[in-house]
């Protein structure tokens, strides 16, 4: 980890400016490579992170797995993996406004101490932060749009995908979409 991650990460490990705070097990800032190309953003830990201290180990993160290594053509180590919130919401509910906005300035510093050419957003709550829109998931999924030098793109969460397994064919073209970015960035 870069000694600038390492900061940040040591920071949110202190941090209790929201309520989140009370109820967690551990803060989970987020795991993979620090000098990644690609970062995913999820939403924020589940009942499965908040006990092992990294994000998407459930099996949404084992569909995460298996679409980075079959249509990236990557591993976990490869990218960097996080967050919008960095506590467990109670009961997995959906995070609150003042949480995200809590959260917001933890996310800044590690996407700028990462500098990712690509962002993927996973999910509502994270592609709704990164694009700052209200717009549904549904509208912001499957284009890129330029974000402080960054190509951000948003797919479905892999937590929907377990629920709605027909929508899965529209996140391999969203990272159909990233592996074609990722080999122009090269070249």
């Amino acid at each position: 980890m870069s000694r600038t991650l390492a900061d940040v990460a040591a920071e949110a490990v202190g941090c209790t400016k929201c309520r989140l705070a009370e109820g967690r097990t551990q803060v989970v800032f987020g795991v993979g490579n620090p000098d990644a190309n690609v970062l995913f953003i999820g939403e924020a830990p589940g009942f499965h992170e908040d006990k092992q201290g990294e994000p998407f180990v459930g099996a949404a993160g084992q569909l995460l797995t298996k679409v980075l290594g079959d249509v990236l053509g990557l591993e976990r180590p490869d990218v960097y993996i996080c967050n919008i919130l960095k506590c467990r919401p109670p009961g997995n509910r959906n995070p609150e406004p003042d949480e995200v906005l809590v959260c917001s300035p933890f996310l800044k510093r590690q996407i700028a101490a990462i500098r990712p050419k690509i962002v993927c957003c996973l999910g509502k709550f994270a592609a709704q932060t990164m694009l700052q829109s209200g717009a549904p998931i549904s509208k912001l999924r499957g284009e890129f749009h330029d974000i402080d030098g960054m190509r951000v793109i948003a797919t479905f969460h892999p937590a929907y995908l377990l629920r709605s397994p027909e929508k899965k064919r529209e996140v391999w073209e969203d990272m159909k979409q990233i592996r074609a970015e990722l080999f122009r960035l090269r070249f």
